[in-house]
């Protein structure tokens, strides 16, 4: 025997997996007396429309950062059922905390390589200072032998007197 739900009945029983009440398919089942199996073809279905969907981004999306990490450290140790409970209470699920902890490792590990990158480029900039200290070495010492000759040069023709005449 096939029961026939309205549209506005099946968004109310389904609003109730969403927060603040966080139900389970299987608590709904039995609280509404509907088949469970019901409840996924309804969900899926909601889903794929959007509609679920978007009111769960917009309830996660409500936490700050330092919100976020707070929740990842109070949830570290609790057991799958406590961390269910705690969830449920707090309005968004355990999905959430898992995608809150990928986006801090993330981030952290793309701080290390930035960390190596920097330490790396450092120590190019480092060395190629090195050489071109040593070509500034080379090139004034270069300067300074040819200003000494030039002026032995001109106390040359100074003292004999060679370079008045050829000019």
């Amino acid at each position: 025997m096939r029961r026939g739900y309205s549209e506005e009945k099946k968004q109310f029983v389904l609003k109730k997996l969403l927060p603040p009440y966080n139900m389970s398919i299987r608590q709904l089942s039995r609280e509404e007396g509907i088949a469970s199996s019901t409840l996924h073809k309804w969900r899926k279905k909601y889903i794929k429309v959007g509609s679920m969907q978007e009111n769960h981004q917009i309830k996660s999306q409500k936490f700050s950062p330092s919100e976020c990490l707070q929740i990842i450290i109070e949830t570290a140790s609790l057991t799958e059922l406590e961390l269910g409970e705690y969830c449920r209470k707090k309005g968004f699920y355990t999905q959430d905390i898992q995608t809150w902890k990928e986006n801090i490792i993330q981030a952290m590990s793309g701080l290390k390589q930035t960390e190596s990158e920097d330490k790396k480029q450092a120590k190019k900039d480092k060395e190629r200072i090195k050489s071109l200290e040593k070509e500034l070495r080379r090139k004034d010492k270069a300067l300074a032998e040819t200003a000494a000759l030039l002026v032995l040069r001109k106390k040359l023709q100074a003292l004999y007197g060679e370079g008045e005449e050829e000019a």
